[in-house]
């Protein structure tokens, strides 16, 4: 690889030896152009490390209507309800969405964002991995197409970010915990596939700190994105040990409450309000089957129409832009406690 860094098709066409309406033929349409041209053009973009400008292109060529959307796990309540928002969303502004789910895996990740490159997307709606994504191939892909990450960040890739604030989200039902019962103990996974999972963690932590409480952290063991069955299969672990610190249980996501409600009822342990309960149980995110439990979920909700609007409406800003924004563009929404039977 050549060390010269080529700042546009101007200069990338004098070092390459090829034309520059050449050049545009092939990134509009790589089949346009002979196959010897083709290698040629392929060669010297691997040589110099070349990847052009999609915004200056696209002031030269009709956008395709084409919306890649990538969430990490579509069998997730969550995502599927945050992507259908988002496709509706698309699909009022007269686009076509594509939707691809990286099944948990970064090479899946990967794997879909160049799927959605040979589409010649108009943008992207990224929902990434998180820590387990490889960040270096999801910066690059985002220098090249016009995409704004949505629920967690990787790294600083994106022209923006929109998701929820934990920090907000988890302070306000630490705080109704301790104010209605014993502080709370935090029931999580010890290696979370959920990329908010840490930035929950976090906050439990600071929210105990600022409440002058002690903090309690129950890590489960397990991967992957089977929720239910880890919150299940560690919740009764740890109610058959009988060593609690407390009889409040905060569970960093619902999936993971939905499980060990289950496990609490198996060992015959009341959950909820009563004067005949001796456990209280919360979760986060408002899961669709949360207010559907025995008992019902106490939660914190996100707001997916808010993320899902303002995600579509941030990219489509940036298509219709003649130059990338000057800086990266980060919006937060606050939660919203929901108080049910169960804490």
């Amino acid at each position: 690889m050549d060390d010269k860094k080529i700042r546009n098709m101007e200069e990338f066409a004098a070092v390459s030896g090829i034309s520059r309406p050449t050049l545009s033929k092939f990134f509009n349409d790589p089949s346009s152009v002979r196959a010897s041209t083709r290698q040629r053009i392929e060669a010297a973009l691997d040589r110099y490390d070349y990847r052009p400008n999609l915004y200056a292109i696209n002031q030269n060529r009709r956008l395709t209507k084409n919306i890649g959307i990538i969430v990490p796990y579509l069998a997730d309540p969550f995502f599927a309800e945050i992507a259908r928002n988002i496709e509706e969303h698309i699909l009022s502004t007269g686009y076509r969405p594509v939707l691809l789910g990286s099944h948990g895996s970064p090479d899946q990740e990967i794997e879909n964002l160049e799927n959605l490159r040979l589409l010649k997307p108009a943008g992207v709606l990224l929902a990434p991995l998180g820590r387990a994504s490889d960040q270096a191939r999801i910066a690059a892909f985002c220098e090249e197409v016009p995409t704004v990450l949505f629920d967690a960040n990787a790294g600083s890739a994106g022209l923006a970010f929109v998701g929820s604030n934990n920090d907000q989200s988890i302070d306000i039902i630490v705080d109704y915990l301790c104010r209605t019962g014993e502080p709370p103990a935090f029931f999580e996974m010890k290696e979370p596939s959920n990329p908010n999972a840490y930035k929950r963690r976090h906050a439990y932590l600071a929210a105990m700190e600022r409440l002058n409480h002690t903090p309690h952290l129950i890590q489960a063991a397990g991967e992957g994105w089977e929720f239910e069955e880890i919150g299940f299969r560690e919740g009764t672990r740890v109610v058959r040990d009988r060593n609690l610190p407390t009889d409040t249980i905060l569970c960093s996501n619902d999936r993971l409450a939905i499980g060990f409600l289950s496990a609490a009822y198996e060992a015959g342990i009341r959950v909820g309000l009563g004067t005949d309960c001796n456990m209280r149980v919360a979760g986060h995110d408002d899961h669709p089957f949360s207010r559907y439990t025995c008992p019902t979920l106490t939660t914190v909700s996100q707001d997916y129409e808010a993320i899902a609007r303002k995600s579509a409406e941030t990219l489509m800003n940036l298509i219709e832009a003649k130059k990338p924004a000057d800086s990266r563009e980060e919006t937060l929404f606050d939660g919203r406690l929901v108080m049910r039977g169960s804490a």
